[in-house]
């Protein structure tokens, strides 16, 4: 099971990033370095298959929250460098989660739980509408207000499910 980990700071740095000696896939990869407000340095390697949240462009300056799993196997260098799941940008109003859902629509770390509505849209990475159940799967989920609760409640703008 993914453990998926969020970064939040300023972007600093983006860079083309090279995955062989060949250079078949240059330009393809990129190598962005976000900054948070204590300092601390992460390196997100950013593919193709990155999610984007509102498929925006980032550059310099940008605040995002980079989110990879904590599970997958990394390299031990500094600054720490991830593969980039997912990617959102700072956005006014607009919360980001990306985690696994139970059948109860609770997040894995037991700090969301969702309240489907009639205006939640649920598609699929590519844009298209999903039509069966959000519960047990991976979820990048965009939400507003929620509740003072444990968990907290929200019924979401838009959950894409992760297949």
């Amino acid at each position: 099971m993914n453990n998926f980990q969020p970064f939040h700071g300023v972007i600093t740095m983006i860079n083309d990033f090279w995955i062989d000696e060949t250079g078949k896939d240059a330009g393809c990869y990129k190598l962005m370095s976000v900054e948070n407000r204590y300092g601390n340095l992460v390196n997100f390697v950013v593919g193709p298959t990155t999610y984007f949240v509102n498929h925006v462009m980032v550059t310099l300056g940008d605040i995002v929250t980079g989110f990879y799993d904590a599970n997958a196997p990394t390299v031990l260098i500094f600054p720490p460098q991830f593969r980039a799941i997912v990617m959102a940008k700072d956005s006014p109003y607009q919360n980001v989660k990306v985690d696994y859902f139970n059948n109860n629509l609770v997040s894995n770390d037991n700090n969301l739980k969702l309240n489907i509505a009639p205006w939640t849209q649920i598609i699929l990475e590519n844009g298209q509408l999903f039509t069966k159940s959000p519960t047990n799967r991976n979820l990048i989920v965009i939400y507003g207000v929620t509740t003072r609760s444990i968990p907290a409640q929200t019924s979401p703008y838009k959950i894409i499910v992760m297949c």
